[in-house]
C-alpha cells in the first residue's frame, strides 16, 4: 500500500475530518510519511493527529521549513524512540510541538514550575498552573485525613502567602517579579 492509501486508511479508522486528511495529503511527500510514521509508532487517536497537524502547520509557515525536517529535529525523534507508554510518548511529542510554536510560553511555564517546586510545599498540597497560562488563576488543592494535617497544610500555605502572591504576578504576566 502506498503512503497515501495508508494515510487515507487511518485517517478512516481515526474518523479524522476531512478538512486535516486533505491538509495532511497537502504536505510534500517526506512530510506525508513522517507524519505517518509518527502516528503508527505513537497510535495517535484523532485529537492527536488533529493538534499535530495545526502545530506542525503553524510551525512550517513560521519557520518556512518542511514538516519532515521539524518531525526529523533530535529532540522529537528521541521522545518518539525513547521507552514508555505510546499515549505518554505522544503527549510528550504533542508537548514538545507545543514548545516549539509558542517557545515564550514554555518558557514562562518552565519559569512558573521553577518557582512553584522551590517553595517546597508539603506533601497535600498540590499548585495547578491554568492549562496554557490562558487566564490568570492559580489553583490550589488540598488532601488531608486528618483536623492536624489540614491545620499543618493551612500553616504552610500561610507561611508561603509572598511567594504566591509573586507567582501569581509572573501568571498575569509581571515579568518584573
Amino acid at each position: 500500500m502506498d503512503v497515501d492509501a495508508e494515510i487515507r486508511d487511518l485517517s478512516t479508522r481515526r474518523r479524522l475530518p476531512r478538512a486535516y486528511l486533505e491538509r495532511w495529503l497537502h504536505l510534500d511527500q517526506s512530510g506525508r510519511s513522517a507524519l505517518l510514521e509518527l502516528a503508527r509508532a505513537l497510535k495517535f487517536r484523532t485529537g492527536q493527529l488533529v493538534t499535530a497537524l495545526d502545530l506542525l502547520d503553524e510551525l512550517s509557515v513560521r519557520e518556512r521549513t518542511s514538516a519532515a525536517k521539524i518531525l526529523a529535529r533530535p529532540p522529537l525523534r528521541r521522545l518518539v524512540t525513547a521507552s514508555g507508554s505510546a499515549p505518554e510518548r505522544a503527549h510528550a511529542v504533542l508537548e514538545e510541538l507545543r514548545a516549539m510554536r509558542f517557545p515564550r510560553l514554555h518558557e514562562t511555564t518552565q519559569r512558573l514550575k521553577a518557582a512553584i517546586a522551590a517553595l517546597r510545599l508539603p506533601r497535600g498540597i498540590k499548585v495547578l498552573l491554568p492549562r496554557e497560562l490562558a487566564s490568570d488563576e492559580l489553583t490550589i488543592q488540598l488532601a488531608a485525613s486528618a483536623p492536624g494535617e489540614l491545620d499543618r497544610l493551612l500553616d504552610a500555605l500561610l507561611e508561603k502567602r509572598g511567594d504566591f502572591a509573586r507567582i501569581l504576578a509572573m501568571i498575569g504576566g509581571d515579568d518584573d517579579v
